[in-house]
């Protein structure tokens, strides 16, 4: 799964930190991501943006903890990459026809106007949130506390938002435009795949991502066998 995948240079750095001290914790976080990006452009010929700007950041912030022997510029890193998308998610309900989360998801479900945008904006609030979180646990507890948040509060935080948002998109999702019933599993699948998929460079394009969900693939495969039978009289 690639959610699982983006994971990890975050499970090395908690091993690593469990073993030994944050500081190799931070040198192995920083050598996880960039094997992470080179595996990526090994397979892909190609890196998206986020992978990039993450590198980068655990470089910046990670080699400064390394330099200056300070553990709370690492502490930032988690801080700055949510507020990094509230901001990008924020502006593409500006630039662009469609925000984010729906040029991810809409190949998969269908909602009105006003519940993308909601949608949207709950994810705003939710980046937002995981921010301030971390910022709270990393300069109010100690270093132990933090790591232990970093995975395992995080991604707590991050299921409890999936749930959230599976149950706001149900409301909408009695029955697709063919009367199938769309599953409460297929809405998860999907909020998943959409968040494991989120690209800072979908501000600038109105295309889908490159890899969808096997459900999202059987919801448009239905479609078209559907599409393509006679319409039976009555």
């Amino acid at each position: 799964m690639k959610l699982l995948f983006d994971l990890f240079p975050v499970i090395l750095f908690f091993i690593a930190y469990k073993m030994f001290d944050i500081y190799t914790a931070t040198a192995v976080a920083i050598a996880a991501s960039a094997l992470q990006v080179s595996y990526l452009y090994w397979k892909n010929k190609t890196v998206e943006k986020m992978p990039l700007i993450t590198l980068a950041l655990i470089v910046v912030l990670g080699g400064m903890t390394l330099i200056f022997h300070d553990e709370d510029f690492i502490k930032w890193k988690p801080t700055i990459v949510n507020w990094g998308f509230a901001v990008v998610f924020f502006g593409s309900h500006f630039i662009g026809n469609k925000p984010i989360i729906r040029r991810m998801m809409d190949q998969a479900i269908s909602l009105p106007d006003h519940a993308w945008r909601m949608l949207s904006n709950m994810w705003i609030v939710f980046f937002i949130f995981s921010g301030a979180a971390n910022l709270y646990v990393a300069f109010n507890y100690d270093t132990d506390t933090w790591v232990n948040f970093k995975l395992f509060g995080l991604m707590g935080l991050t299921l409890a938002f999936i749930v959230l948002q599976g149950i706001y998109i149900s409301r909408f999702l009695n029955k697709d435009e063919n009367d199938e019933v769309v599953s409460d599993a297929e809405v998860m699948d999907t909020s998943i795949e959409a968040l494991a998929s989120i690209e800072l460079d979908s501000v600038n394009s109105d295309t889908k991502p490159k890899n969808s969900a096997t459900s999202v693939s059987n919801v448009q495969a239905y479609e078209a066998e559907i599409e393509s039978k006679p319409e039976q009289k009555h």
